[in-house]
């Protein structure tokens, strides 16, 4: 990743505002590492500044008190918007919302968002579904735990953003994309084959 005062400004505040979150999951990582993984991801397909700082921001608004007036002082109006773009609620927004309508705001935002925003958005879902194929392979009990039985709903979440992020952007994050949705995709076929012989018994 390049190095800036401002990125680094970005990596200090999401590890302070995500301090003492963990990413789901069986092993209790701390958050920031999933934000610093996406910002490494996009390092490979852009160079832009303010894109990588909204990466390592990228959830503030949903899962900290942060506000985006703030995050336009601390940083500017473009990471603000960019961020915003891949916000479905902020924190004190999010028990007035299901995850369906969550998910609905969600791919509106995206829908009007800049280009960044896309990014951004790819490069944070290419991460989860590595991360869920890595720990889950072979533990569709462990997985559903988790994440819950509705399979259905998660891989209509990701196909439905393959398809806007194909219509609006044009990168080569999409070849990433296309090619880890698919391992994924086989991963929740496997795990709700299993799922349904197990509840039918």
């Amino acid at each position: 990743m390049m190095y800036s005062y401002k990125i680094e400004q970005a990596i200090r505040a999401a590890a302070v505002l995500h301090n003492g979150q963990t990413r789901k999951g069986t092993a209790p990582y701390p958050y920031i590492s999933h934000l610093v993984a996406v910002a490494f991801l996009l390092r490979d397909y852009t160079d832009d500044e303010d894109t990588i700082i909204a990466a390592l921001l990228h959830d503030t608004l949903e899962d900290t008190d942060y506000t985006p007036e703030e995050i336009e002082s601390d940083f500017n109006l473009n990471v603000r918007r960019i961020v915003e773009g891949v916000t479905d609620a902020q924190l004190h927004e999010r028990s007035l919302f299901t995850w369906k309508e969550r998910q609905d705001r969600y791919f509106k935002a995206l829908t009007l968002a800049p280009i960044e925003s896309l990014l951004v958005s790819a490069a944070d879902k290419i991460h989860n579904m590595r991360s869920i194929v890595e720990e889950y392979n072979n533990k569709p009990d462990l997985f559903i735990s988790h994440f819950g039985s509705s399979i259905d709903d998660v891989q209509n979440k990701y196909e439905k953003l393959k398809m806007l992020l194909h219509e609006r952007l044009k990168s080569d994050i999409l070849n990433e994309y296309d090619h880890v949705h698919e391992l994924f995709k086989t991963f929740l076929t496997n795990t709700k084959t299993h799922y349904e012989k197990a509840k039918n018994g």
